[in-house]
């Protein structure tokens, strides 16, 4: 019984922190997230009303905090700070120079509600975690705060103004975007969104972008989820690529082989045959393959054998003249 307790009081704090962080919370959402029926999740609702929290309530849309009604900080265990300290390095890594800084005034704001030893705790960590820099550079040294314009076009449907220089484009191009989300793939960072040069949704390199600027110009279509546009594009016509390669050097591949649509792989005598369901056309699965080329064979189909022969013949001519 006592645990029962328990769990319904860590329970119904942990709704209160939703409602507190959300503009509008559904009892569908609590349900799945805590894994109890909606009738537990209306009474614990009607034991934060019975506390005094004014929470409102709207049928078929969800629960909300009246405006301008907020509690103290809520105090973070040490393990939740610790968890902080870890994101800390890797936002110091893998985002621009202006969300950097936003970060570290969030952490030193975390940091002052702490009790005593909970600030030992952290300050004793955060000089024995590293994380090295990701391979793909995120953004231009000298653009320092295209995060926080993206995330506040995002949030504001505002288009942004890009000078973009494409990998096909010998000189970069303006475009108004219409930014959906940003995310990490294949060892760089990519900006999704509405291109109105192109009428069409298009992702970006942010490597390639040199320049990033917001405007007062409103978005002009309903977005919807970046993950439901990212299935999309993964959903799109592949080409099934089997090679095989030699025992010894499949240890050396290593994680390199998800990026390029791995499906399996089956030891076949000294040889390993690998299956891949590559997006067309197949160029990134071509030019891995020929990192290890001279210890792998093509086994199918013809269209990558000729486009891994046309590559070779490129550095060929390029390293003989």
């Amino acid at each position: 019984m006592v645990q029962d307790e328990l769990r319904r009081f860590d329970r119904t704090l942990a709704i209160l922190v939703l409602l507190q962080s959300k503009k509008l919370v559904k009892a569908q959402f609590l349900s799945e997230r805590f894994g109890v029926s909606l009738r537990t999740i209306y009474r614990d609702i009607r034991s934060l009303e019975a506390a005094g929290v004014p929470i409102l309530g709207e049928a078929g849309a969800g629960y909300s905090i009246m405006e301008g009604y907020r509690l103290p900080p809520v105090m973070f265990t040490r393990e939740e700070a610790g968890s902080f300290v870890a994101a800390e390095k890797l936002m110091q890594q893998f985002t621009d120079a202006g969300l950097g800084a936003y970060f570290t005034s969030a952490m030193n704001k975390i940091k002052s509600v702490l009790k005593g030893q909970e600030k030992d705790w952290v300050t004793a960590l955060e000089n024995q975690v590293w994380a090295a820099p990701g391979r793909g550079q995120l953004f231009k040294k000298e653009i320092t705060h295209a995060l926080p314009i993206l995330f506040n076009s995002i949030a504001l449907k505002k288009q942004v103004h890009l000078t973009y220089r494409a990998f096909t484009s010998a000189e970069p191009q303006n475009r108004h975007i219409e930014p959906v989300g940003v995310f990490y793939e294949n060892d760089h960072w990519y900006l999704y969104g509405f291109c109105h040069l192109r009428n069409d949704y298009r992702q970006f390199r942010t490597d390639r972008i040199m320049a990033i600027k917001p405007t007062d110009l409103p978005f002009t279509k309903t977005h919807g989820n970046i993950n439901d546009y990212r299935k999309e594009n993964t959903d799109c016509a592949k080409t099934r690529v089997v090679i095989t390669v030699e025992k010894e050097v499949v240890r050396y591949i290593g994680e390199g082989k998800k990026y390029y649509g791995f499906v399996s792989e089956e030891e076949k005598e000294n040889r390993v045959e690998m299956v891949f369901l590559t997006p067309n056309p197949m160029e990134g699965l071509a030019r891995w393959f020929m990192m290890f080329g001279d210890q792998a064979r093509v086994v199918e189909p013809e269209s990558f054998r000729l486009k891994v022969k046309e590559l070779a013949e490129k550095t060929r001519a390029n390293v003989c003249s």
